[in-house]
């Protein structure tokens, strides 16, 4: 065999490796021992319970284009009422029925909020006029309500069964298009890192989710619905291959809390946490990999009634590892208040375990406007999973002018003309005093400083 033989052959190779692990999933030949032949009579048991959203919204828009000839060049609308302006904008996503006699819907928070009318459109063409029951900004969860009968609703699976490898549906309203069913298979559990606007525990899969998927359907073999389409990697807004959703074991607790309490009741441990790497926790005399350092503990805090302190590493909650402070927060702020955890954690080079029962986050929010009228559009809380450590924004609506001034859903507020702001009443207080605020803003690993005037 010759050398450029050799070489075409490596070449090929190479290439058959390469693209391989991208190839989509193929429909399994066999489902609890038979054959499967199609996936219809599947599709046409769940398809009904799968809804297509329409929302419509008025957006107010301030901004500091007076210039007539500025606007026509960039094709913005006519200034002609001074720097404001609204316009109203439509946009479209999924939802699944849950509960048919009720008429309740689980969504993506994001694709109904702020909605100032929802319609949801049946399989079967129907339209009906639906509402907002409650809706969770950091879980991505919403759950909407209509007035209708013979509706037919999706029964809910366990997620936390869910399994690598497993075939599963997704099904949706994608680009506004009306149902579509895509296959494929789940590609990982336990996704954190997607976004920066929450809590995450993402089932990661391969079935096509594109625009208007948002809020629909994932479905596993027994027609169950496993999770609730919510996101997408791509750089050009089109399906890749790599497609989240929010898995039932969240979204249920969330509609169950919005159910029964017309609230999110998120725990709380109650304390405040860095993120500990092998080389740091060798120089506080601990011989382990990764961990959530407790620098701080409140009082009469589930953190303390468990007999934990500060300079102890938490390293796992349930069973599952704990690999920092941002993996412990997701934790905590996943589960509801009252819920008993298991906590495994090393003080003195000595891992050691405790039970605690979670405290309820203060779930207090404010809008921008009443602060100041630069963060209209932006909806506050104090954090709430590691005790008191600034302003969080918990939602940030397109197109206003806390948007227009650079702020983001899920930055942490800090600082407040250089005043720390540990509370709402805090903000209040530093905001009343001065016309013009500038806010020291940590997003992600980032600090940032952003003027408000």
């Amino acid at each position: 065999m010759t050398t450029k033989t050799r070489h075409f052959l490596f070449t090929l190779i190479l290439g058959l490796v390469i693209v391989a692990p991208v190839a989509e999933a193929a429909l399994p030949q066999f489902v609890e021992g038979k054959p499967v032949t199609s996936l219809a009579p599947l599709v046409e048991a769940v398809s009904p319970a799968v809804v297509n959203i329409r929302v419509s919204q008025t957006i107010t828009r301030r901004n500091s284009f007076g210039d007539d000839a500025f606007r026509r060049f960039f094709g913005l609308p006519d200034n002609r009422g001074g720097n404001g302006g609204s316009q109203e904008v439509a946009s479209a996503g999924s939802g699944v029925i849950i509960d048919a006699e009720s008429g309740y819907i689980l969504t993506n928070h994001h694709v109904v909020g702020g909605a100032d009318a929802i319609q949801i459109s049946l399989m079967d063409g129907t339209i009906l006029d639906a509402e907002i029951v409650g809706s969770d900004p950091a879980t991505d969860i919403a759950v909407i309500k209509v007035e209708a009968d013979g509706l037919i609703e999706m029964a809910i699976g366990d997620s936390t069964s869910a399994r690598v490898g497993d075939f599963v549906l997704a099904i949706g309203n994608p680009f506004g298009l009306g149902h579509t069913v895509t296959s494929g298979i789940i590609s990982a559990l336990g996704r954190t890192g997607i976004s920066r606007d929450g809590y995450e525990d993402f089932i990661q899969t391969d079935a096509s989710i594109n625009p208007g998927n948002s809020g629909g359907a994932l479905v596993n073999m027994n027609g169950e619905l496993i999770g609730i389409n919510s996101a997408i990697i791509s750089r050009s807004g089109g399906n890749v291959g790599i497609g989240f959703a929010v898995p039932t074991e969240i979204a249920s607790s969330i509609m169950n809390q919005i159910l029964d309490f017309g609230e999110i009741r998120r725990g709380l441990l109650g304390v405040n946490i860095q993120s500990i790497d092998a080389a740091a926790a060798e120089a506080l005399g601990n011989d382990i990999e990764s961990g959530a350092l407790i620098t701080a503990i409140i009082s009469d805090s589930a953190a303390e009634n468990a007999g934990l302190q500060v300079g102890d590493i938490i390293i796992e909650v349930n069973e599952k590892k704990v690999g920092g402070a941002g993996d412990l927060s997701n934790r905590i702020g996943l589960l509801q208040s009252g819920e008993q955890i298991d906590i495994k954690y090393v003080r003195d080079n000595e891992t050691r375990s405790a039970q605690a029962e979670l405290g309820r986050a203060r779930s207090q929010t404010v809008l921008g406007e009443e602060i100041h009228s630069g963060l209209a559009g932006a909806i506050f809380s104090a954090s709430s999973t590691t005790s008191e450590n600034g302003i969080e924004i918990g939602e940030v609506q397109e197109g206003t002018p806390a948007a227009q001034r650079g702020l983001l859903t899920g930055d942490l507020i800090t600082h407040v003309n250089r005043s720390r702001v540990r509370n709402l009443q805090d903000l209040r207080d530093v905001a009343a005093r001065y016309d013009i605020l500038f806010l020291n803003v940590r997003r992600g690993d980032r600090a940032l400083m952003f003027q408000i005037r």
